[in-house]
């Protein structure tokens, strides 16, 4: 490349030519030798006359001279992209014995870091991006905040960092501060906080001007956090990264890795810590568009999944005990007044159990965990089962304590169609309603028979009489007593009665209830198993 410096002065008719030639590369050919920039004298001076006549022409509006041209030099080199042309000025230089380039040298761009290290401004710096998710730091569901640490790795070209390593004693590649080079403005788009991790200070660049900057990030950004499904969700998390302020036309993004090795790379790390575990990273390049500008961005797609151990041993796993026992307590007597007083208890201690394990239960504006509906539908389905006891007691105790009778369409309903519904077992002593009871071979008369007292020995006639107006006073007394005896005894036989009606009533609503009480639970129990494992599939 030949420039020309030339100042004409039109009243002299003289002027000065300044000649600086320039050797060109093309950075991307292969092994490209140097273009040598020789020109002889002869073949200046014929460059100089065919410049001066075409200014005249086009200038000054002279016509052409009729002398003949005069031949110059001319070389003829391979073709290659004018786009990726540069400078051999643009090259650092290196001095005998100095390893590296010198630092004479490398002054004049570190003075231009403030500018895009581009040839011709229209190319755009193109930027490659990795990284490795280290670690998991924390989930906050009900700021809806995803805290993560990443290993990013940024490579960018910097045309005005190039030396020839064989003038350079063979180094290629030194490390220089990232304080002294222009650095891409890239940026994670759901950003939410400062980042307080350590800077790295340093950047490696190779001799071909291709830089690689490593740096540990603390990642706070936003994520739209699912916690339906909790302890067994898995969250979708996005990380877009781009330029801020430079649009498409100067800087363009593109990852370094594909996808799977980044995902493989993290996996490696994030395998055995915390209890987050990595699913996959997946991304894609897109085009953002606000207004007339656009910008180049990658968006990856980060899938964690949390290990629900924990959760299982200290929130599940106690809450089914409570609830197995629950179940248990049916088996205690209805009329026991110690049925109540324990089931009440029950409850308590799960009431201390929710407010202990509260702080482990995630905690959103959006929606409920499904765990935290299956505790709370846990401590209804105890109250019901509290419920279900109190209405046993009082048939039990205040209807047979009130010596009612059970009523025909209690008997009907009751001890004829649930109990044959149930299944229900009729002591043997107690015909089912509708059967006539057994006649025993040694059982009494009828109550209702009038009592008769005959004497064992037969007596006089007279003297009988003698003694049964003498003894009539106390004999009446006597019946007196025995009638109200008699009296005691039949109302005690009736309560008693009464009393087994009545508990073979509560007996079978107890039956009865307890059978819809595992028939709710069971179906509660169907019902979160298939939700879980729905939402584990998607």
């Amino acid at each position: 490349m030949v420039v020309f410096h030339m100042r004409l002065w039109t009243e002299l008719g003289q002027g000065t030519v300044k000649v600086r030639c320039f050797r060109q590369k093309c950075s991307q050919c292969h092994n490209a030798t140097m273009e040598d920039a020789r020109i002889a004298t002869d073949d200046l001076d014929a460059l100089l006359e065919k410049l001066v006549e075409r200014l005249r022409i086009k200038c000054y509006h002279e016509a052409p001279s009729k002398r003949p041209n005069r031949p110059y030099w001319r070389t003829e080199v391979e073709k290659h992209q004018a786009a990726h042309f540069y400078l051999c000025h643009c090259e650092l230089t290196c001095e005998e014995g100095h390893s590296g380039p010198t630092y004479e040298s490398m002054q004049a761009v570190f003075d231009s870091k403030a500018f895009r290290p581009v040839v011709n401004l229209s190319n755009p710096t193109i930027t490659n991006i990795s990284f490795t998710l280290y670690a998991v730091l924390g989930v906050n569901e009900k700021t809806q905040i995803l805290t993560t640490f990443l290993w990013l790795r940024l490579f960018w070209h910097h045309e005005l960092l190039i030396w020839d390593p064989d003038e350079c004693d063979g180094v290629t590649r030194i490390s220089l501060p990232v304080s002294n080079l222009w650095t891409p403005d890239i940026i994670v788009y759901e950003f939410v906080d400062d980042d307080v991790s350590q800077a790295c200070p340093y950047v490696y660049v190779n001799h071909t001007g291709h830089i690689r900057w490593d740096r540990m990030l603390r990642l706070v950004s936003s994520c739209n956090l699912e916690i339906f499904s909790f302890p067994f969700d898995v969250q979708n998390c996005t990380f877009t990264f781009g330029s801020y302020m430079h649009t498409i036309k100067d800087v363009r993004v593109s990852p370094a890795l594909t996808f799977d090795e980044m995902s493989r790379n993290s996996m490696n790390y994030l395998e055995a810590s915390g209890e987050w575990e990595l699913v996959s990273i997946q991304g894609e390049s897109s085009i953002l568009k606000f207004g007339i500008d656009e910008w180049d961005i990658i968006t990856f797609w980060v899938v964690i999944k949390r290990r629900p151990v924990l959760y299982v041993v200290n929130l599940l796993i106690p809450s089914s005990f409570l609830m197995l026992i629950d179940i248990l307590s049916f088996y205690l007597p209805p009329h026991s007044v110690d049925r109540a007083s324990f089931k009440m208890t029950l409850i308590l201690g799960y009431t201390v159990f929710l407010l202990i394990m509260n702080d482990l239960l995630p905690s959103t504006a959006n929606g409920t965990p499904i765990i935290g509906i299956y505790f709370s539908v846990c401590l209804a389905l105890m109250v019901i089962s509290l419920l279900e006891t109190v209405i046993i007691t009082n048939v039990l105790h205040s209807n047979s304590m009130k010596y009612r009778e059970v009523p025909y369409w209690v008997r009907v309903v009751i001890l004829k169609y649930v109990a044959s519904l149930i299944c229900y077992r009729w002591p043997e002593q107690l015909p089912p309603p509708g059967q006539a009871p057994k006649n025993k071979s040694n059982g009494l008369e009828d109550n209702n028979a009038p009592w008769i007292i005959q004497p064992v020995t037969p007596t006089p006639a007279k003297h009988t009489a003698m003694m049964t107006v003498a003894a009539l006073p106390e004999l009446k007394q006597i019946c007196s007593d025995l009638g109200d005896l008699r009296a005691h005894l039949a109302s005690l036989q009736k309560e008693n009665v009464l009393q087994d009606q009545w508990c073979h009533v509560g007996y079978v609503l107890d039956f009865l209830l307890f059978r819809v009480y595992l028939m709710l639970i069971s179906c509660y129990a169907m019902v979160i198993i298939c939700m879980w494992c729905i939402w584990i599939r998607q």
